[in-house]
């Protein structure tokens, strides 16, 4: 690590433990984020076939934390060294996956979520119409996402590039431009709604209907189940939005406005400065943990890893059982 000033400036933040931070952070989650999707992502391809909506969406979010966990070896070496030699485009396009990582997950939670509640709900009017539409639906949401968080990295385009040594700076350390007042009030506005607050209040509706639909009279003990199995499901799925995401939006206004010099208060921006870094860096451990959401709600995905598939010859034996119908398995996700 190299060495200087624990601190950026006298309100800024701990600048070497948020180093060590973030280096120890990404290294932590990288191995497990790696095998972890890249063993989601070959699973949903060899049974999609056999299992029905919410793959779609998983598939979708396995791909937003593969390209997050890529990227994240250039970011444990510029924490270690605190230089860039990598160019200017690599560095804006990792800090730009970052974001795009964050917003895709929400998304494709969220989506996961209200799949297996109408799924629940409305269990025969789903076709293959209906997949088909989850393919225009995931696709949308990679449009939407990609274009907004467009912001994120543009926000970040100054003169400033260099550190006092002469190094190239990146990620936390890029200059933030000074939009004004307004302008940060209304796009730190917009981006909790749109990007948390909706997304929450979503979940929590899924939550609180597949629950209320446990309570309802006359219900057969198989339905009961398969209730069960999708609370299970959409409060892994909040679980996961809660911890990972749920920090960071409630810092991220703060940060903004720190970072932009709009709070006056030193030992108020020091704080925050300090603290925000941890909400991000537990915004960066779904890549490990988006997976559970596979291998705790679904029996299927659980029981393909836990034996061997028969081979015979060169053709995978597929087992295709009744428990494959099992809403506990992907086909209800």
């Amino acid at each position: 690590m190299p060495t200087g000033s624990n601190v950026t400036d006298g309100c800024g933040e701990e600048q070497r433990f948020l180093d060590y931070l973030y280096a120890i952070t990404y290294t932590v989650i990288f191995i497990p984020g790696l095998i972890g999707n890249v063993l989601a992502l070959w699973f949903f391809h060899v049974y999609k076939k056999e299992t029905k909506r919410a793959v779609i969406f998983m598939i979708n979010l396995a791909i937003a934390d593969l390209l997050q966990v890529l990227s994240l070896p250039l970011r444990i070496f510029y924490y270690l060294n605190k230089s860039w030699p990598f160019g200017r485009f690599l560095c804006m396009f990792c800090f730009y996956l970052k974001y795009v990582n964050m917003y895709a997950s929400i998304f494709f939670l969220v989506c996961i979520s209200v799949r297996r509640f109408m799924y629940l709900i409305y269990p025969f009017s789903f076709t293959g119409r209906k997949r088909q539409c989850d393919v225009y639906l995931s696709v949308a949401g990679w449009v939407l996402v990609c274009v907004t968080c467009l912001a994120f990295p543009l926000l970040r385009i100054g003169n400033e590039t260099r550190g006092a040594g002469g190094e190239d700076k990146c990620f936390v350390d890029l200059p933030l431009l000074d939009i004004g007042l307004t302008s940060s009030i209304v796009t730190v506005t917009a981006a909790e709604l749109l990007g948390f607050v909706t997304p929450l209040l979503t979940i929590v509706f899924c939550t609180w209907r597949t629950v209320t639909s446990l309570r309802e009279p006359h219900a057969a003990s198989r339905d009961l189940g398969e209730k069960r199995k999708a609370l299970k499901m959409i409060l892994t799925c909040a679980g996961v939005f809660l911890v990972c995401f749920a920090p960071y939006h409630f810092s991220f206004p703060l940060h903004f406005l720190a970072k932009a010099k709009k709070i006056a208060s030193c030992s108020q921006r020091r704080v925050i400065l300090t603290l925000h870094p941890v909400a991000l860096c537990l915004a960066s451990m779904n890549c490990c943990l988006d997976p559970v959401i596979y291998y705790f709600t679904t029996d299927e995905f659980r029981r393909r890893l836990s034996r061997q598939d028969l081979v015979d010859g060169t053709e995978l034996q597929i087992f295709c059982t009744k428990d494959l119908l099992d809403p506990d398995g992907l086909g209800s996700s």
